[in-house]
């Protein structure tokens, strides 16, 4: 099957997963808490009842079912190779995930940079009201955010860790990583390709416009992660690490433990963005050094040799 219909195939049992299960959502919202809880949802009105669990319902039957679901069925039944389209294997080496946990900790100088490049972002006169709508999805976005992000008890904070931290991470990641990057990587014969279109595509699926450039990067980091190791583990614990740090910083924060904002994205310095950014590329090189020795090299049509 040509990668491109393979492509079609994937987008068309997405879409179909996403429309069923969210109305499997709706209708659960509904049943438990009534019609009024959903129509508030879209006012993101706090003094709502029960708006916290209406949204857990949306996101978790709505969102990340499907996002689970659709690469799983589509690697198992529709093209019926897990091993390349999800990688799921543990053939890497263990240093790896200690590299990865470096990376991620000397990146946030550069990822606090491209957001506030992105947030300096305005479009022409002209295009005013895609711009007004941008910010509005984004005021959305954030809101929903925060909403699931009020978290009373430590309880709260590790149940938010496991579902917006690591299931996050592993439902994104075999969708992105495993079967789209796989597509793109058989379509293009191009792993750098393959690699930047996935992230681009990922950071746009997020719907989050100002925070395009920053999650960009992210995309393209768990890109490489996955690429070179031939596994798709060092980037669903890149993913872990980013998502479960906000969650931490967030919960820290709340409670007044640390007086940083994590909202605020004046932390570092330029000479901290150009180390940052200079010591990303070396980091990324070594993780790719040890990564290569261990997995087998590619033959000219990117498929891995026994």
């Amino acid at each position: 099957m040509h990668p491109g219909m393979q492509l079609l195939i994937f987008a068309g049992i997405f879409l179909l997963a996403l429309f069923i299960c969210n109305l499997i959502a709706a209708g659960l919202v509904i049943a438990l808490y009534g019609m009024k809880t959903l129509m508030a949802i879209a006012e993101m009105n706090a003094s709502t009842p029960h708006l916290i669990s209406a949204l857990w319902i949306l996101q978790l039957v709505g969102t990340t079912f499907p996002i689970i679901a659709a690469p799983v069925f589509f690697a198992k039944i529709v093209v019926n190779d897990s091993d390349d389209y999800i990688k799921p294997g543990f053939r890497f080496h263990w240093a790896l995930l200690l590299m990865v946990f470096i990376i991620m900790f000397m990146s946030n100088p550069t990822i606090e940079l491209l957001s506030n490049i992105n947030q300096q972002m305005k479009l022409p006169h002209y295009l005013k009201g895609l711009e007004d709508w941008m910010k509005d999805s984004e005021n959305s976005a954030q809101k929903i955010t925060e909403a699931m992000l009020q978290m009373k008890t430590v309880w709260d904070m590790v149940m938010d860790v496991l579902l917006i931290g690591l299931v996050t991470a592993i439902v994104e990641e075999f969708m992105f990583r495993g079967v789209i990057q796989t597509i793109f990587v058989r379509w293009t014969k191009n792993v750098h390709v393959a690699v930047w279109i996935t992230a681009i595509l990922f950071s746009a699926f997020h719907m989050e416009f100002y925070g395009f450039l920053p999650r960009l990067l992210l995309g393209v980091l768990f890109g490489y992660f996955v690429a070179w190791s031939g596994s798709i583990w060092p980037a669903v614990w890149a993913h872990f690490l980013n998502n479960a740090t906000d969650v931490v910083v967030t919960y820290l924060y709340q409670h007044k433990v640390i007086s940083e904002n994590p909202d605020d994205q004046h932390l570092f310095n330029y000479i901290s963005y150009a180390f940052s950014a200079a010591l990303l590329v070396v980091l990324m090189l070594i993780y790719r050094k040890i990564a290569l020795v261990r997995k087998p090299m590619p033959d000219d049509d990117g498929e891995e040799l026994d």
